[in-house]
């Protein structure tokens, strides 16, 4: 399991986002990974699913950042 902000969300991604992401310059992913961690600590929501399933909690944030992204 990749230790990092940006590994950890890229692993929380669908594959489409993924590969796109990581495709990116390294600070666009690190401004991504920082929202997505941002979203993870701010959510009551998030908080919630996160005691049911971290897994399912991460992704969710994962999918918030991407559609607040600009295109």
């Amino acid at each position: 399991m990749p230790l990092d902000a940006v590994g950890r969300f890229l692993a929380a991604l669908d594959p489409a986002h993924r590969d796109a992401v990581a495709g990116e310059p390294r600070e666009e992913e690190d401004a991504l990974a920082a929202a997505w961690e941002e979203e993870l600590e701010s959510d009551t929501d998030i908080d919630t699913l996160d005691e049911l399933s971290p897994a399912a909690a991460e992704s969710e944030a994962a999918r918030r950042v991407m559609e607040r992204r600009p295109q």
